[in-house]
């Protein structure tokens, strides 16, 4: 069941307008590898000569370029028409997703500029175009191969390597406009309680709210049609708070409506705005009333114990790369983890599309949210992962299904963590300031080892035998107390920091590959599917068989570009019977 508004291709389902258009498609397009564009005036006078499939990067088959080489400077045009119905309106102009650093012109005028790869970002327009007629939007791109920004599976340099992929440069998710009043609503922070049946909701509106104009919002929450509360605010600054109580409707016609795994059940919600009692925004989003919690050792959702089953996924297509070529190749995705039997999903070293998060919302399936890594540790890298990682909390923050913030992953960008206290300060401050932003959520500071603050201590182990792994985790004291390192190499927790009861989740494990000269995968490749099913199921009963082990994440849904290791190819061809891998999960 989707949810009341919900539109295909809408590119962000969590805050549905009525009134939008997308811009993906043809763009004119060009390479400045000399970065002489700006001298030039390209924003006046576009210089590029060539054209591309936005939201497709120019190294993908599907932009209609495929060039892989690095280019460090890219510029994007169109013609924007905005009609008549626009005067006196603002013109939002939503990216969902540029990489790296982008500029915005509009008729040759500067709007703005953002920064993050991951992130969104949106400008108001409206001072700059011109109503009833055509308009020029100019965007130049810079991209580079540092290895302080935030840049995940890309690679650094010419060639891909180990399990580093061909880069992506520019626009990578959709393109929008949004045409809305002078005073709108601009975000609404949801915060569902389990425990005491409320939902606290946190509005920020755009505009001048003191304007002498009488401006309300009105919340109106239905679960399946059914009009469940409806509450009303007069507006009076930007930000506001309202706490709707649902002791009631819980105990009555939808008790127990919480959100899990095989019963995702979502409320529906719409934000009215008014000005002397006359619409002027009305947008449409959702919740669910769910609660991840730590008590002792285990993980809780909705105050039950919950064992997580979670696929690796890298997001990765291959004409597309990064970006999804569809909306519904992200719900195929979803459907094909689900019938292996998978509860759950960790992305891997990038931030998804909104609309895969949808899906996930609406189909029931856990999400660990990780971002993407650097790949050097000094100020610059502190400063660019530390303010884009909070723009994607923030703006993922409503999402039900996301389970587990992960902004940290193998040491990655922190490379000498176990000893270097400043690399240790500074996972414990992305920590601190995540809990400050959403307590609620359990936070990974390093996935896979040398934790230092950690909700979940999580291990990565590609040991390939079920005898093998019963054997290395005999002794939960000593992985837990560091007397030993517990993959051979690698010990649970930095250097100064120490067990504290958390639960133990194998975040990575199998990677098992079949034989293959075109690339790789974790340990021996094996050369049938009942070589591949009988190290497959013996890793799996061993971690189950271990009694404080929690959870586990295979490594991984599908090949990627070299990587050889998926369950699936890049095509999304299963490689062995799903319905075995569904009854080794479930058994």
């Amino acid at each position: 069941m989707t949810t009341k508004k919900y539109v295909k291709n809408y590119p962000r389902p969590q805050f549905v307008r009525d009134n939008w258009v997308d811009l993906n498609g043809e763009w004119s397009f060009g390479f400045d590898d000399v970065n002489e564009g700006e001298s030039k005036r390209w924003q006046r006078s576009f210089g590029g000569d060539d054209k591309i499939i936005v939201p497709f990067t120019y190294e993908t088959a599907a932009s209609g370029i495929g060039e892989e080489a690095h280019h460090p400077y890219v510029w994007y045009n169109r013609v924007l028409h905005i009609p008549l119905e626009a005067a006196g309106k603002r013109i939002l102009l939503h990216f969902q997703a540029v990489d790296y650093i982008a500029k915005v012109w509009i008729n040759g005028e500067y709007v703005g500029r953002h920064q993050g790869g991951y992130s969104a970002f949106s400008f108001d327009i409206a001072p700059f175009v011109t109503i009833g007629s055509s308009n020029e939007l100019t965007v130049k791109v810079e991209d580079s191969i540092d290895t302080t920004q935030p840049r995940g599976k890309q690679r650094w340099v010419d060639d891909n390597f180990e399990c580093f992929y061909v880069q992506t440069t520019g626009i990578w998710q959709t393109v929008w406009l949004e045409y809305v009043d002078r005073e709108y609503v601009d975000s609404v922070k949801i915060t569902p309680d389990v425990d005491s049946a409320t939902v606290r909701f946190e509005y920020q509106v755009k505009g001048d709210v003191h304007s002498g104009s009488r401006l309300r919002l009105e919340t109106i929450i239905t679960m399946k049609g059914r009009q469940v509360k409806q509450a009303s605010l007069m507006i009076d600054r930007s930000w506001l708070q309202l706490e709707v109580d649902l002791v009631h409707e819980m105990n009555g016609p939808w008790k127990r409506c919480y959100w899990a795994p095989g019963r995702p059940n979502l409320y529906d919600v719409e934000f009215i705005l008014y000005r002397d009692d006359v619409v002027i925004d009305h947008v449409y989003s959702y919740f669910g009333m769910r609660k991840i919690s730590i008590e002792k050792d285990k993980v809780l959702l909705n105050n039950v114990p919950i064992y997580q089953r979670l696929l690796l996924d890298q997001g990765y297509w291959p004409d597309s790369h990064l970006t999804p070529p569809s909306e519904d190749a992200l719900i195929a995705d979803i459907d094909l983890l689900l019938q292996m039997g998978y509860n759950g999903v960790r992305k891997h070293m990038k931030v998804e599309d909104a609309r895969f998060l949808y899906w996930c919302d609406v189909k029931g399936v856990l999400v660990w949210s990780e971002m993407a890594a650097t790949f050097e540790f000094n100020d610059n890298a502190v400063q660019n992962f530390t303010l884009e990682w909070m723009e994607v909390v923030r703006q993922q923050y409503n999402h039900p299904s996301i389970i587990t913030w992960v902004p940290f992953n193998e040491s990655w960008g922190i490379m000498n963590i176990f000893k270097d206290q400043r690399q240790q300060k500074f996972t414990e401050s992305i920590y601190y300031l995540t809990k400050a932003f959403d307590p609620n959520r359990p936070v990974i500071t390093n996935d896979g080892w040398e934790h230092t603050v950690s909700d979940i201590l999580t291990l990565h182990d590609y040991v390939e035998t079920k005898e093998r792994f019963l054997k290395r985790y005999a002794n939960k004291d000593e992985i837990v107390n560091n007397e030993k390192t517990f993959n051979q190499w690698k010990y649970a927790f930095a250097d100064g920091y120490s067990y504290k009861g958390q639960p133990i989740i194998v975040s990575e494990f199998g990677g098992i590959a079949f034989k293959s000269d075109k690339g790789w995968g974790y340990g021996g490749q094996v050369g049938s599917e009942e070589v591949f099913l009988e190290r497959f199921r013996g890793i799996h009963e061993a971690i189950k068989q271990t009694e404080y082990i929690v959870g586990y994440c295979y490594t991984q849904i599908t090949d990627v570009q070299q990587e050889v290791n998926g369950l699936l190819t890049e095509e999304r061809k299963p490689k062995v019977p799903i319905d075995k891998i569904r009854e080794i999960n479930l058994a």
